[in-house]
């Protein structure tokens, strides 16, 4: 499993850092947890195309998460019927298909795929889900403490490697859940401490979450131009005893 952050920033333009989104390939799946504006650059940057990702799933519908899904599928009508040869499977909490008929409602056919080409999959946000896809991995999907369809991941491969995306939350005991004994942990760290906004974590309280369910390694992203100038990881290890890597657009790691 390869795990790559293609976007570590906020909703705040940056040249430096992309809005949400992570890149993971298991086997024959090339999956982007949310696609927050850049995503398709770093995408292209990265090595890879839409047309090689096989599922999108979406943490939450705030734009600095979604905001690229309408140009990527408008992009994938643009060449020839065999430019995607695999059905993409959009997921997300109660709610997604509702966010898709409000975006076709503004952009009409111009973003609407055949049934062979898109698949939309909305996953249970009051209890969540463990789903097993054919491409061999299986997603866990755990209400999180941000927005009422906001939901955390876990990807794990057939050989037991795992990792988790927090998305945006607050402290809450699923993220814990989601992110037990994971091998990566990538967690939003939205403030510095002494900057907490409501909704969102600081480096210690994702280095607290991250000591509670013994995660392996903790990556800090999402993180606010307030979080120049500080160091994130002492704050973290503050509270977490394991390695601390502050995001950066194109950084990866292999499981």
């Amino acid at each position: 499993m390869k795990i790559t952050v293609l976007g570590s920033g906020t909703c705040v333009p940056r040249l430096t850092r992309s809005a949400s989104s992570v890149l993971v390939e298991s086997g024959r799946a090339k999956i982007l947890v949310d696609l927050g504006p850049g995503t398709m650059h770093r995408l292209l940057q990265y090595g890879l195309t839409i047309f090689d990702l096989t599922h999108i799933f979406l943490t939450h519908f705030h734009p600095d998460h979604t905001a690229e899904l309408v140009p990527l599928l408008f992009a994938t009508k643009y060449p020839d019927a065999g430019a995607r040869t695999h059905r993409l499977t959009l997921a997300a909490g109660i709610g997604l298909k509702r966010f898709y008929q409000g975006l076709r409602a503004v952009y009409d056919h111009w973003i609407v795929l055949p049934d062979d080409q898109m698949a939309l999959q909305e996953i249970d946000t009051l209890a969540g889900e463990t789903i097993r896809y054919p491409e061999g991995f299986v997603l866990t999907a755990r209400p999180v403490n941000h927005r009422p369809e906001s939901l955390a991941y876990r990807i794990s491969d057939p050989d037991g490697r795992s990792m988790a995306c927090s998305g945006d939350t607050d402290v809450c005991d699923a993220l814990v859940d989601v992110a037990r004994e994971a091998d990566l942990f990538i967690c939003e760290s939205a403030m510095p401490d002494g900057h907490k906004v409501p909704g969102h974590l600081t480096p210690s309280l994702a280095g607290h979450i991250a000591a509670r369910a013994a995660a392996r390694h903790l990556v800090l992203t999402h993180l606010y131009p307030e979080c120049d100038g500080q160091d994130l990881v002492k704050q973290a290890t503050g509270t977490y005893k394991g390695p601390v890597t502050v995001a950066e657009d194109l950084m990866s790691f292999v499981l």
